[in-house]
């Protein structure tokens, strides 16, 4: 809740999303009208009730939004559930930049230019460009690489600049000091078992994760792994950093412009999609308040029909698990079991939850680093894999 003292969740509500929201107003050039609608909703958020939806007409989800908030609408922000009122404060910013509404900022995504500034080729690109020149011969050493790229670019979220700022260590294995859970192994020994699997990927952030998970993609699809891997984007921006289809061809655009490496990269993906072995999926869920035990039937079968999942990112594993106050000791495999398929979870620590974890490792992490479970800097590979 919202309402914790001294939560990370308040601090989110209070002091990140209006920031993040005086942010889209500082880099876009929105007229006077929008800049004034968007700096209410900063100040609502701060101090005031919560609003509903006034953006019925041309907008999808609508219905859904004023279900949604039922009982916790007229009373304050700072007194509603945090990923309830997180998901909503972002499409208000929406409503606020008439992102569905027919004129000017129709489809305008208001942190493209944010986006934008990790594509450059001196940032994102480069990083796989290297990576691509310095890889194993060895296929477990291969996938390793990969899986930890994909997993260390979590950090990179443009709605947290603090995880942002850590970076990436310029060698991989330097990071395993920061692995709290790594069963990177357990998920090898299962791929490489078999073949032409269909694999899902629920993606999380644009940037430099998602050229990573493009790239392990890529990897799995080339060593036979993969007959199929569908990627699944937010259908409309969501959190700053949250990946599009858009956002994949930009990806893609990136790496055209980068070496002969990367260029060989966005080749092959571009082939990929074109013989539909690589698919861009969208599903109105993945933009709502609601957790993966919540997930509606269509996009259950889908999952269920996968022979594996990647779920990546920090607000994928609060959906994943529920934001309750677990023991960090509770099984991360009984937590999820309720999943339709095999998983692994990519995250990187952003918010007060965690389980899986050893007993007393939580405390001792408390004593070495307060802030362990929200700087970004630790990071898990926990894999629910249906085998007990």
């Amino acid at each position: 809740m919202n309402s914790e003292p001294n939560s990370f969740a308040r601090n989110t509500m209070q002091v990140r999303v209006p920031a993040t929201i005086r942010q889209a107003i500082s880099i876009n050039q929105f007229p006077m009208d929008i800049q004034d609608a968007l700096e209410r909703l900063a100040r609502e958020i701060e101090s005031g009730p919560v609003r509903l939806l006034e953006d019925e007409e041309h907008t999808p989800d609508w219905a859904f939004w004023q279900a949604a908030w039922g009982e916790w609408a007229g009373r304050p922000w700072l007194e509603s559930p945090w990923y309830l009122s997180e998901s909503y404060a972002y499409r208000r910013i929406l409503e606020a930049t008439r992102y569905f509404q027919p004129g000017p900022t129709q489809g305008l995504d208001p942190y493209r230019v944010t986006k934008l500034t990790e594509l450059e080729p001196d940032v994102a690109p480069r990083l796989v460009e290297a990576t691509l020149r310095a890889l194993p011969a060895d296929q477990w050493q291969r996938f390793e690489t990969w899986l930890y790229s994909s997993l260390w670019g979590n950090r990179i979220d443009l709605s947290y600049i603090a995880a942002a700022q850590i970076g990436r260590a310029a060698r991989l294995e330097d990071e395993r000091v920061n692995l709290l859970v790594d069963d990177a192994r357990r998920v090898w020994d299962l791929l490489a078992a078999r073949r032409n699997l269909a694999i899902a990927f629920l993606l999380d952030n644009s940037g430099t994760e998602l050229l990573m998970d493009l790239a392990l993609a890529d990897f799995l699809l080339q060593t036979g792994i993969a007959a199929r891997i569908d990627l699944h984007l937010k259908p409309q921006p969501f959190f700053v950093s949250d990946a599009m289809p858009r956002d994949v061809e930009a990806s893609l655009d990136a790496l055209d412009r980068n070496g002969d490496e990367s260029r060989a990269l966005a080749q092959r993906l571009r082939v990929r999609l074109a013989e539909g072995r690589l698919t861009l999926r969208t599903h109105w869920f993945n933009t709502t308040c609601l957790f993966y035990f919540q997930m509606p039937d269509d996009l259950y079968a889908d999952l269920a029909a996968m022979d594996f999942v990647f779920v990546k990112g920090d607000a994928n594993y609060r959906r994943l698990v529920g934001e309750v106050h677990w023991l960090p000791t509770v099984s991360f495999q009984q937590v999820t079991a309720y999943f339709p398929a095999p998983l692994v979870a990519l995250r990187t620590l952003k918010c007060e939850l965690i389980v899986g974890l050893r007993e007393g490792e939580s405390e001792r992490l408390s004593r070495q680093d307060p802030q362990w479970l929200i700087n970004g800097k630790r990071g898990v590979v926990q894999a629910m894999l249906k085998d007990g």
